[in-house]
Parts: structure tokens; C-alpha cells; sequence
């Protein structure tokens, strides 16, 4: 018995410095690299063009990197959470699209009619596109409406939130944003990444 329990022991001795000999170095050299590599930006919000409702004019996400931040509101005619913060929407819409702030609402599964008649009803004061096959919403994480994302004016992803109260929360990320336009090659605070 001594003769077995001893293999075994030395059997698992050898085992367990095999695989921390073959793991280690693979979670060093991370650890390693972390601290060389500086923090990595936000994720690039990916670009896109769409008519907006209305309007032959095409609105492309690219013409506004360096301009201007972008509030995208995902959100439908059928959504009762959409209706009930629109007309909060308009009012941020309003107050920060002097400050260098484009919000625009993509109406997701729904038609231009119903989306036209959410538009009259609710009297939004934004601009409007469609995206029924959920084409545009699908690149942004889409989890279901309301979904807003915001896109600093460098073209990443800052917040990311999924359902109602928002327009209670990005005045104060807005003010942020806006505040101190970031410049190349200085360092800024970035808001963190909102989920819900």
C-alpha cells in the first residue's frame, strides 16, 4: 500500500507541475502585457447611413465623428415606454443640439406609417429613420426598445442603456461630453459604460 500511495503521489506531483508549467506562462504574459499596453478605447461605434423619415436626406453616422456626439434611440410606435419619454426626449433633443448634440430616434419593426403617426402624435422635434429589419439596431447590441446608445465625437460607444429612464440619465452624461470636447493626444475621462 505504501508502494501505490507513494506512485500516486508522485503521479499527481507530476501532473499538477505539468499544468502549471504549461499555464503559468499564458497567465503571466497577459498580466504582463496589461500593464505595458495602455487602457484600450471604447468600442467604435460601426457606421451607417439611413434615409430618414420624411426626407430624401440620408443621415450618415460617419459625417458627424469629430462634430458631433450621437445620442440613437431604438425605439417603436408600439412601445409604451418610447411614448411615455418622448416628449422628455425632445426636451434633451432641444436643449443639448446647440451644444453639439444630434439625437436620432431609429424606429425599429415598424412601418413608415406607424412611425409617421408616432411622430404627429407625440410632436417629436428629432430626426426620425426607420430600420424594420432591425439591420442598424442589430450592430449597436440591440436588447430590446427603448435602447439608446451614445457615440462621442470621436466615434466610440460611451453608454449603452436598455430600457425607460433614460432621458433622466444622459443629461448628466451629456454634460460630460460636452463640457470638454476630447482632443487628440490628451488623456480624458470617459463615462463608463451603462447597462441595465
Amino acid at each position: 500500500m505504501t508502494l501505490r500511495s507513494s506512485c500516486s503521489r508522485s503521479f499527481t506531483r507530476a501532473i499538477i507541475t505539468f499544468v502549471v508549467a504549461r499555464t503559468l506562462p499564458g497567465l503571466l504574459l497577459p498580466l504582463l502585457l496589461g500593464f505595458a499596453v495602455p487602457v484600450a478605447a471604447e468600442p467604435a461605434a460601426p457606421g451607417f447611413t439611413v434615409r430618414l423619415l420624411g426626407s430624401q436626406r440620408p443621415f450618415d453616422s460617419r459625417d458627424l465623428i469629430g462634430k458631433k456626439v450621437l445620442v440613437l434611440r431604438f425605439q417603436a410606435s408600439w412601445c409604451k415606454p418610447c411614448a411615455k419619454e418622448s416628449a422628455a426626449l425632445t426636451r434633451v433633443a432641444q436643449r443639448y443640439r446647440a451644444r453639439g448634440v444630434e439625437v436620432l430616434a431609429v424606429h425599429v419593426q415598424d412601418t413608415a406609417m406607424d412611425a409617421q403617426r408616432f411622430v404627429r402624435e407625440h410632436e417629436v422635434a428629432y430626426p426620425v429613420a426607420l430600420d424594420p429589419r432591425l439591420t442598424i439596431a442589430n450592430h449597436f447590441g440591440f436588447k430590446g426598445t427603448p435602447y439608446t446608445v451614445v457615440v462621442d465625437r470621436r466615434g466610440e460607444i460611451v453608454a449603452r442603456i436598455h430600457g425607460e429612464s433614460v432621458v433622466r440619465r444622459l443629461p448628466r452624461l451629456l454634460d460630460g461630453l460636452v463640457a470638454n470636447p476630447p482632443q487628440d493626444g490628451i488623456a480624458r475621462a470617459k463615462p463608463a459604460l451603462e447597462r441595465r
